[in-house]
């Protein structure tokens, strides 16, 4: 008994001696029989301290590792030497260091073309490479074999051998493996996701050659499209003769309701004006992705704009699409102006759109006495229409797309009782939002329109102002045939759902029926933050022209809602 109590205080002894050694830190020395080369160690980051025992087996077989990829081939197995208590050395026989590995490769298995696009200097059999860069070319060339449909291919040096010249040559060599393609495609989760946009939209296509990074950056653009987005990345299933790919969808509430209130006073009796914005997006309801937007705005002066329109995309499962839209504005009791818009829409690419069509307007005086109202008359117009769409999108709730781009032109005629004028009508619209760092953005944003003509309407030129196109001014309150308006913001994000910005807006415009070319701007501060109802955002701005002095009521202040449902 007293020899079994004896033996456990021993063993109890010999572990607290273990744990406190372990417990102590390491200090750590390297020794090598030769200097390192100056540009090597210029990259090594060596700790001074190890923590354990076990830590330091484990970096000196790293080390060792990491030297043989910078060029010492020959370097013995590292020698652990213990220095006292806490210090130990790792001991290296390094041998020679061979810069450059000189590598032959067959023209039949590699394009010269494809290995430039790696590699500074490529002959037409062979290439020269920095030995520390050799593994991850050799990883890009196996990236490429994959590109092309081999997903298992092997690519490795053969026949390493040293040369007089104090370097390395190999042989290039690649074991290849039957090419593969997409023979089928499943969808799980969201199995009405409509097929036209797999295809057209995400780019992934039966009979395409197997990629598998390109395959991960494809399944990514349908987080883009708003009503579906992937549960996880996709799935590769490999039969003997057929590759099977797995889609992994899910369906996203992607109807938007968008709602602005504004008020200021009336600068003429100072009463207290109020004037709204409506807007209801209806998207892929009908599992088709299509897309029913109405809009309505008043600006609290007798002065509507309704809208409506109808986008079918990938018709008859093709890249063609549809769009329709109507819109309807009236001024009071001064004018009325309908114009009905149909264009056929071809997909590029998941990021480009372009389209053509028609556009037809119709526009009544409604003054009975016409000498009420100058450069005010009924006119029936057409136009060709041709135009292209850029959008990139980010994953980001409050800013979810990042890059939109838009050219729209319009040529036709424009008649009345009197004139008949030929015309050209431009729009151009573009902002970015150049990611400073994760809380830190710059937004910019133009929007520039332009109408071409002998001579000019009151009722037919483009009317702008308010919250979505110059901060500080009532909606639509200003008529041109020439504007331009450029939009700067510097937001904040203190979080996912909550940002401040400053806003500062430039513009310009001319009206030639009024005789008017003038300079616009307006200063200003915002919030926006993220609700169970929606986005909401509240934007205080003071606009003024060129020719006007600052006026604290020319502030207006806009609230709007966007909400999903």
């Amino acid at each position: 008994m007293k020899r079994t109590i004896r033996s456990l205080l021993y063993l109890n002894i010999y572990i607290l001696a273990i744990s406190w050694v372990n417990a102590q830190q390491i200090s750590l020395q390297i020794d090598t029989d030769s200097p390192l080369d100056p540009v090597v160690k210029e990259r090594l980051v060596l700790p001074t301290r190890l923590s354990d025992l076990s830590e330091l087996t484990t970096f000196s077989d790293s080390l060792q590792n990491l030297l043989s990829k910078q060029g010492y081939i020959d370097i013995s197995r590292p020698t652990n030497i213990k220095v006292n208590d806490s210090t130990y050395s790792i001991s290296f026989q390094l041998g020679d260091r061979y810069a450059l590995i000189r590598i032959d490769y067959d023209p039949e298995n590699w394009n010269r073309k494809d290995l430039a696009r790696l590699i500074p200097k490529v002959e037409d059999d062979n290439f020269i490479l920095a030995v520390e860069q050799l593994e991850p070319t050799l990883q890009a060339l196996t990236g490429i074999q994959s590109a092309k449909g081999d997903p298992f291919a092997k690519v490795q040096l053969r026949n390493i051998r040293k040369t007089e010249d104090n370097s390395l040559r190999a042989s290039l060599s690649l074991e290849s493996t039957q090419g593969r393609t997409i023979d089928s495609l499943v969808i799980r989760g969201y199995e009405k996701f409509p097929p036209s946009f797999v295809r057209y939209y995400a780019g992934i296509r039966i009979g395409d050659v197997f990629d598998q990074a390109r395959l991960l950056e494809q399944a990514n653009n349908i987080n883009s499209l708003g009503f579906a987005r992937s549960s996880r990345s996709p799935e590769v299933f490999f039969e003997p003769d057929q590759t099977t790919v797995y889609l992994y969808l899910e369906k996203r509430n992607n109807n938007l309701f968008d709602g602005i209130l504004g008020f200021n006073t009336n600068e003429d009796d100072g009463n207290l004006e109020f004037n709204g914005y409506l807007n209801l997006e209806l998207n892929n309801n009908l599992n088709y992705g299509e897309q029913l937007s109405i809009n309505y705005k008043a600006d609290g002066r007798e002065q509507q704009n309704f809208r409506v329109a109808l986008a079918m995309p990938y018709l008859l499962r093709s890249p063609l699409g549809v769009e329709l839209e109507l819109k309807i504005f009236k001024r009071d009791s001064t004018f009325s102006t309908t114009d009905q818009q149909a264009r056929l829409t071809y997909q590029f690419d998941p990021k480009l759109i372009g389209s053509v069509g028609y556009k037809g307007y119709n526009s009544s005086n409604l003054r009975q006495d016409e000498s009420l109202v100058q450069d005010v008359a009924d006119y029936d117009a057409a136009f060709f229409t041709a135009g292209i769409r850029y959008i990139d999108n980010q994953d980001n709730i409050l800013f979810p797309i990042k890059t939109l781009a838009t050219i729209d032109s319009e040529w036709g005629k424009r008649e009345t009782d009197t004139l008949n004028d030929d015309q050209y009508k431009i729009a151009i619209y573009a902002h970015h939002i150049f990611n400073l760092n994760l809380r830190n953005s710059i937004y910019l944003r133009n929007e520039t329109r332009y109408i071409q003509s002998e001579d000019y309407l009151i009722n037919e030129l483009y009317r702008f102002g308010g919250i979505n196109s110059i901060r500080g001014f009532n909606e639509n309150s200003i008529d041109a045939q020439f504007y331009s308006v450029l939009n700067t913001e510097y937001r904040y994000q203190f979080n996912s759902g909550l940002y401040a910005h400053s806003i500062i807006d430039l513009g310009y415009f001319e009206n030639s029926p009024l005789n008017l070319k003038e300079k616009l701007y307006s200063f200003g501060l915002g919030i926006g933050f993220s609700t169970q109802a929606g986005v909401f955002k509240l934007n205080i701005a003071n606009g003024n022209s060129e020719s006007q002095n600052f006026k604290f009521s020319n502030t207006k202040i806009h609230l709007s809602l966007s909400s999903r449902f």
